[in-house]
């Protein structure tokens, strides 16, 4: 696991005595199922729930000698249940406590990373309404195109949150399912009601049918929803990162008292943590290849998927986790500077109105393409020339004889392109 980047929470989550302490639920649901069922003594049963323990260390050190970490389990809570002992894990494989147990963090992590994902949401809805009307040049192809508000911005990724959180939400459910069904999923050894009662009292969906594991394809959907929302917050972070740069400067990450930005240049401010989580995402993606790998086994299984997942579930999940934790230190401390945003807007001398003086060209009944090339004649004198458009157009008697200069003047007006702005709002109930 990537400890530093870990935290407290998920470290929790993932630690051997979590994983432990969910085996212990599982098979305690399966004795009180079996002693409610009579296939084994319900006293039995309740002295199992009663005594059932296990010690880390202990499961580790007999884990040396038997080479299996599920019979080093059960042999440490056989010390501690006595001969009552012999009905624990009856007619079961390992793997039905591995994955029900499996489920059961799998579950818990998704449910902390939902919880980090709302947050972010609320907070971004915030910043958007506060922002509603905070004009900025919204750009295609990193170029001028027309005036959108930052607030738009906002509300942009916001959305895109609340489909992430709807995606991690199927991808819960997906993989919130056990198996108490046998060595090879025909429950030959253990009657499939033992498995509905299990499921019931650990949160769980029963599994339609199984082989001797729970099929690979739920945890791949896991991790690929996993990659998205990572790559979700690299979005959010390149573009924060893109709109810091020292010529642009809309943007910027939060600098705190003491920070360095540089051993060399003292004046630094660098996006650093946008930086970490960008290089962070790039490790979550690449855990979908060992997760979709990991689909194909032979047979009713092997453990060629065991290895990896030890790997890529607590990673994938306490990295993204991480990730989100720090952008939610960025846009809770992030510096927005409405001024830059505006000094933007003008610094093509009007270039970005371009597309009102083509549509106000139209109306007056003349082909587009006259109209685009009259527009696009001024435009790259503009560029070539730095040049005011706006007073280039009036000069161009072409177009006067069209357009006369009030309506010329009414055309660089960044209150047109705000007027739906208050709909779109309200499709988030702001």
């Amino acid at each position: 696991m990537i400890a530093r980047y870990t935290l407290p929470e998920m470290k929790k989550l993932w630690s051997d005595e979590t994983k432990y302490q969910n085996w212990l639920k599982v098979e305690i649901a399966v004795a009180e199922a079996m002693g409610e069922l009579g296939l084994i003594p319900l006293e039995a049963a309740k002295v199992i729930k009663e005594k059932a323990n296990f010690d880390v260390d202990r499961i580790l050190e007999i884990e040396k000698t038997v080479k299996h970490d599920v019979i080093a389990f059960l042999t440490n809570v056989a010390e501690y249940v006595g001969e009552e002992s012999k009905y624990i894990h009856k007619g079961l494989t390992s793997s039905d406590v591995l994955d029900t147990a499996l489920a059961l963090q799998l579950k818990e992590a998704g449910e902390l990373l939902l919880r980090k994902l709302e947050g972010i949401y609320q907070r971004l809805l915030e910043l958007a309404n506060k922002h509603r009307y905070t004009v900025m040049i919204g750009r295609t192809h990193g170029v001028h195109a027309e005036p959108i508000t930052f607030g738009l911005k906002m509300l942009l990724w916001a959305a895109e949150i609340e489909r992430d959180m709807e995606r991690l939400k199927t991808a819960i459910k997906t993989v919130s399912v056990g198996k108490i069904s046998g060595a090879v999923g025909t429950y030959a050894n253990v009657p499939p009601e033992v498995e509905k009662r299990v499921c019931e009292k650990l949160g769980l969906t029963p599994e339609k049918v199984s082989t001797q594991i729970i099929q690979r394809d739920r945890h791949a959907e896991f991790v690929l929803t996993l990659a998205l929302i990572a790559t979700t917050f690299d979005k959010f972070a390149t573009e924060i990162r893109t709109l810091q740069r020292t010529e642009i400067l809309e943007l910027e990450e939060p600098f705190t008292e003491g920070q360095k930005g540089s051993s060399a240049m003292p004046h630094k401010r660098n996006p650093v943590l946008c930086e970490r989580i960008s290089g962070l995402a790039r490790v979550v993606r690449s855990y979908v290849v060992a997760a979709l790998e990991n689909v194909v086994l032979w047979q009713e299984r092997d453990i060629s998927h065991s290895s990896a997942e030890r790997m890529i579930l607590p990673d994938a999940t306490s990295t993204l986790y991480y990730m989100m934790h720090v952008f939610r230190e960025v846009i809770d401390n992030l510096n927005i500077y409405p001024e830059r945003m505006e000094r933007n807007l003008n610094l093509t001398g009007g270039l970005i109105f371009s597309q009102r003086v083509l549509l106000a060209l139209v109306e007056k009944g003349i082909l587009r393409e006259t109209a685009y090339k009259i527009v696009q004649r001024n435009a790259m004198t503009a560029w070539k020339t730095g040049k005011s458009f706006k007073e280039l157009l009036l000069s161009d008697e072409e177009l006067t004889k069209l357009l006369t200069l009030e309506e010329i003047a009414e055309l660089f007006d960044y209150n047109y392109h705000l007027k739906y702005v208050d709909e779109i709002f309200k499709r988030f109930g702001l």
